[in-house]
């Protein structure tokens, strides 16, 4: 028993010291909610631990979080194994955990729908943003084991299929911490070089553990970012991985990758045949439909006797001539008909007309014809035009109300 007194600092140390010798609590397992969780820049997470009645600060270090393969939140149910000890600075006891896994549900299976809806939430899966697969490639690029049984079924079908395509392997880690970085590497080899019209990638079947380099946000970015369609053959058929979402299609199998990625080689003769077929019909129907016209044409009297039709044209000409001849001639005379009538119209209401009848025309001295005799003044001079000539007069007196 301690009779002496303590500081805090000494108090705190020696219940810390108590708790770390208790043996259930330097290896305990507790399950909570996780609330108040804040990811420090450090790489440490801080979070509270509680259930309906009672709650622990719990702190889990950079060494142990890097380990955790999901993203904690709040409001998540966990189960964490550490221990628990004393911070002796604030006097608090607190959990320390090393290991989190949700509680109910696989630390695997929770990251895998943590990265699915993060990246669809940002359109990576969008369907329209899905490359096509070319009908016809002449080169397919394998990024997957070289050892595995997986590339010899895709080269056994690709070569079955379509001999012509051209295969480049690309012999990648498929499992493992380094598996990730290798198949980016090798996405980005194929779209640096070009080299390929296709990429299939993928593995064989195994377990979520195996197939989990498959469910890399990094290869799930780069498969989405290729220039060059890619086709996912991870696993078998119940199996899916973010990769296989994140392709421009995805294959339940490597040997059904390589079914879509090139086309069967019968299946094309057979399609080519047709269409050989089909334009030989178009030919043939089209070369009978111009033999009957042909027949019809060289049946015609103008190829038979060239020389009738001609001169059947030739009297034609000549009928038209005359009768456009005689239209001509006939509207000449009538035109000049009327010019004559016009011009013996003319004639008739000409001054010069008037005067050769007795009559003279008078114009004062500025040449205005004199209509009226309020016009003249005495001493005026005016010339008159009568025929044969004109003459001048003074006017030497005005008499006015005489009539013609």
């Amino acid at each position: 028993m301690i009779s002496e007194t303590l500081t805090v600092t000494e108090l705190n140390t020696y219940i810390k010291a108590l708790i770390d010798s208790d043996d259930v609590l330097s290896g305990i397992s507790v399950k909570g909610e996780i609330s108040n969780f804040k990811a420090h820049s450090s790489g440490h997470l801080y979070f509270t631990l509680k259930d309906e009645n009672s709650l622990i600060r719990a702190v889990m270090f950079r060494s142990s979080a890097s380990r955790v393969p999901f993203s904690p939140e709040n409001g998540m149910k966990v189960i964490c194994r550490g221990r628990v000890s004393v911070f002796p600075r604030d006097g608090q006891y607190q959990f320390y955990a090393d290991v989190m896994e949700p509680d109910g549900i696989g630390s695997l299976y929770l990251a895998f729908e943590q990265l699915k809806n993060k990246l669809s939430a940002e359109g990576l899966f969008d369907p329209a943003k899905k490359k096509p697969i070319p009908k016809i490639p002449s080169s397919v690029g394998l990024i997957t084991s070289p050892t595995g049984a997986a590339v010899r079924d895709m080269i056994n079908v690709t070569g079955r299929r379509f001999p012509y395509a051209k295969i480049i392997l690309y012999p990648a880690l498929v499992q493992g911490p380094d598996a990730p970085a290798d198949l980016v590497e090798a996405l980005k080899y194929f779209n640096d070089t070009g080299s390929v019209d296709v990429i299939i990638i993928g593995r064989g079947g195994g377990s979520i553990e195996d197939l989990w380099a498959f469910n890399d946000e990094g290869v799930a970015r780069a498969v989405a970012a290729s220039r060059i369609p890619v086709i996912s053959a991870v696993g078998h058929e119940t199996d899916f991985t973010i990769c296989d979402f994140a392709a421009d299609k995805r294959a339940a199998t490597p040997s059904q990758a390589a079914e879509f990625a090139v086309p069967d080689t019968e299946k094309l003769r057979v399609q080519f045949q047709n269409v050989v077929n089909l334009e030989a019909g178009y030919l043939i129907s089209r070369l009978s439909s111009l033999r009957e016209k042909l027949t019809d044409l060289s049946s015609r009297r103008v190829i038979k006797d060239p020389g009738s039709f001609i001169d059947e044209r030739r009297i034609l000409i000549d009928m038209r001539t005359e009768r456009l001849s005689y239209s001509f001639d006939k509207t000449v005379l009538d035109k000049k008909s009327r010019l004559s009538s016009v011009c013996a119209k003319l004639e008739t209401l000409s001054p010069l007309s008037v005067i050769s009848r007795g009559y003279s025309a008078v114009t004062d001295s500025e040449g205005r014809l004199v209509k009226n005799v309020d016009q003249l003044r005495v001493g005026d001079t005016v010339s008159f035009r009568t025929g044969g000539g004109e003459a001048d007069a003074e006017i030497t007196e005005i008499r006015k109300g005489g009539t013609l």
